[in-house]
């Protein structure tokens, strides 16, 4: 069996602004391009910190629900409502942080060795990995078909190239939603770097490089956050209801309407519902993310690490016959699985981890550059 190239399948912000000052670059970049010097002393912003690692914690969940999702309404529908929402999430916090990206030298090398370097190590990880868990030992290593989670790293890199053309366009939100919508109209554009979900993904990313400090402080104040709780009871209230009746594939946003077997027409219009229903549950989340230091707020810099290597006990659990027993499709196993996932991906995101996996997650790769490629960048970030 190949593995999911979908969250679906186990899959699976100018820079000096008040209090959010993103000098760093994305959830998902390397540490160091992460650190937002938000603070005096060069401490890092602990509610961004913390947004990253819940984040985290409810993708490495989502992939942990998906073998439990047969048999179970109430996993699928709280799996539709955190695909709903948490890599929109991702993608917008990685858009408020790629708002510095200028295209100099030094911010083209961490872009390389962020990114692209880590890209082609866990393709090929992922393909190696899983010839042995899916018994398929002749799968090629393909660098133009993402494998599993590596689509984010390759989206994330397109993304942040095009920054300078969505900064300087007069109307970047709704192009992008213009291409994002005529997208699902082609089931042309196939495999290719995942570029269909990279289109499909590219409105919250802009969203993000436009967001300002008071959006945030908005989103934050007492009436908004009290205001999230029914609106997210509401929103798992419908998500139950949904589950028998429509595919949570629109929310995933890697096929095309042909695709989905629906009308060419329904592919914009379920484009501009499902961004208005994440961008609803992404300032619910927000609201309820902690502005204070909390134990897991120093975790947030690790988040890349946290989604790249959980992938690896996600895609053998099944393998190795994890979800075999009976208990664990009932509520009490669901309820294990679930503290299982969030655990591991917060082990994976610690210092101990970082330091073991620097070396292919965020390399140096001095010996690729010239001696000036990272002084020239303006705002320089300091390593996380």
């Amino acid at each position: 069996m190949r593995p999911s190239r979908a969250p679906a399948r186990p899959a699976g912000a100018p820079v000096s602004e008040d209090t959010l000052r993103l000098r760093a670059v994305p959830t998902g970049a390397t540490a160091r391009e992460e650190r937002p010097a938000a603070r005096p002393g060069g401490q890092r912003d602990a509610y961004f910190d913390n947004a990253k690692y819940l984040a985290i914690v409810l993708v490495a969940v989502g992939h942990a629900w998906e073998p439990l999702r047969d048999g179970s309404r109430t996993v699928s529908a709280l799996y539709l409502l955190v695909y709903a929402f948490h890599m929109p999430a991702f993608i917008v916090v990685s858009g408020c942080f790629s708002r510095s990206f200028d295209a100099a030298p030094g911010r083209v090398r961490r872009l390389v060795t962020g990114l692209a370097v880590p890209y082609v190590v866990f393709e090929t990880a992922y393909t190696l990995f899983t010839r042995w868990t899916d018994q398929e030992p002749d799968r090629p290593v393909s660098l133009l078909d993402p494998l599993y989670l590596t689509w984010f790293l390759a989206a994330l890199f397109v993304w942040r190239l095009t920054t300078p053309l969505w900064q300087r366009v007069r109307w970047p939100l709704p192009l992008a939603l213009a291409v994002a919508m005529l997208a699902t109209l082609s089931p042309s554009i196939g495999d290719d770097l995942d570029l269909q979900r990279t289109l499909q993904f590219l409105p919250y990313f802009v969203l993000g490089l436009l967001l300002r400090p008071e959006h945030f402080r908005w989103v934050r104040r007492r009436a908004v956050r009290i205001l999230a709780v029914p609106v997210s009871v509401c929103a798992g209230a419908v998500a139950y209801w949904a589950v028998p009746r429509m595919s949570g594939a629109w929310f995933y946003h890697r096929d095309s309407a042909p695709e989905l077997a629906a009308p060419a027409w329904y592919g914009p219009v379920m484009t501009l519902v499902t961004f208005g229903c994440s961008l609803v549950l992404v300032a619910c989340f927000l609201a309820w993310v902690p502005g204070r230091r909390a134990w897991f707020t120093a975790l947030g810099a690790g988040t890349l690490y946290g989604y790249l290597l959980h992938g690896f006990v996600a895609q053998g659990s099944k393998f190795w016959g994890w979800y075999d027993p009976a208990w664990v499709h009932r509520p009490l196993g669901a309820v294990v699985v679930t503290a299982a996932a969030a655990v591991l991906v917060t082990a994976l995101c610690t210092p101990p981890v970082r330091r073991l996996f620097r070396w292919v997650v965020e390399p140096g790769m001095a010996w690729a550059f010239r001696p000036d490629a990272g002084r020239r960048s303006a705002g320089g970030v300091t390593a996380g």
